[in-house]
């Protein structure tokens, strides 16, 4: 069971990072984040952005950083790892353009 657990960790990842990101637009459009400005003239919404994709971008790395310690050549580490690699690469790339496009 945690072996299929590991398996699919890596989308999981993206897929709660992909919820978080776009609630925080969504509420950040709705609250008016926009307009309120914070560190270096970068407003409120961007921030949560921000934070939320890099969060969900440290927590991706911190399962290819687990799964990788725990590597041989067996098909069974094999998957874990690729479904780490997964979900690395679709945070970085899907949630890229959320956090530093124009938003509202």
């Amino acid at each position: 069971m945690r072996w299929l657990a590991l398996v699919i960790a890596g989308p999981a990842i993206w897929a709660t990072g992909f919820a978080l990101v776009y609630a925080l637009h969504g509420a950040g459009c709705n609250l008016g984040w926009q307009g309120v400005q914070v560190v270096g003239g970068l407003s409120l919404h961007h921030l949560a952005l921000w934070a939320g994709w890099l969060v969900a971008l440290a927590a991706a790395l911190a399962l290819l950083l687990a799964v990788r310690s725990t590597a041989d050549d067996r098909l069974a580490s094999w998957l874990p790892r690729a479904g780490a690699w997964i979900g690395v690469a679709a945070t970085a790339i899907s949630l890229l353009p959320v956090a530093v496009a124009t938003s509202c």
